[in-house]
């Protein structure tokens, strides 16, 4: 993604300083729950999404929550000092295999950086850290990534989908769109975020 102005870089990281807070590993104030499914609609800061499960669930948004837009990237984004997020599954031999990966902007580097569990399965981890190291292999590449307090060997197969966040309009969250919303479910039961993450042109977050 190119940004062409200091000024725009500027505003960008302000805009997505919201995503940084709810997506970190560590919740102060409630418990992290993470959103998959369908936008069934968005009135100002009121986000009603129809997940997996088959539950419409509503989602209370900041008054400047970010909107990101989920979009297609490739193998050769991965290189060495790009800061990335993957899920991870734990192999038999120990090893971390990759099933999805997230490419950040500059402007989102260390955002929930480190090494903790996710929610892709029972063994799964999440892992955002720089890339230190990348090496081709015959079906993919393997990544050391470095993460304040510890670095990880991540296999990546070259069938795992990779994608990218740009900034994007609100009104571009549309009924139907595809989103994974990082959330914090309150005392009351009620579920607040900063950001909205949406697919483009097809892609379906993978995260």
């Amino acid at each position: 993604m190119n940004i062409h102005s200091r000024l725009a870089l500027a505003a960008f990281g302000a805009l997505l300083l919201p995503m940084a807070l709810v997506c970190a590993p560590a919740y102060a104030d409630g418990t992290p729950v993470r959103v998959r499914g369908s936008v069934v609609s968005l009135d100002g800061s009121k986000l009603v999404v129809h997940a997996k499960d088959g539950n419409d669930l509503t989602v209370s948004l900041g008054d400047n929550f970010a909107a990101l837009a989920v979009v297609k990237s490739s193998m050769a984004d991965i290189k060495q000092g790009t800061f990335i997020g993957t899920a991870t599954v734990t192999q038999p031999d120990r090893t971390l295999r990759s099933v999805e990966v997230v490419v950040f902007p500059d402007s989102l580097r260390g955002t929930a950086e480190g090494h903790y569990p996710w929610d892709l399965g029972s063994s799964s981890m999440m892992t955002n850290a720089t890339v230190a190291n990348a090496v081709k292999a015959i079906d993919g590449q393997t990544v050391t990534v470095t993460y304040k307090g510890g670095e990880k060997k991540i296999d990546i197969p070259a069938s795992v989908p990779v994608v990218a966040l740009v900034p994007a309009s609100k009104n571009d969250i549309a009924p139907g769109a595809i989103v994974f919303v990082p959330t914090e479910r309150q005392s009351d039961g009620s579920l607040h975020s900063g950001a909205v993450l949406f697919g483009k042109d097809g892609v379906i977050p993978p995260m």
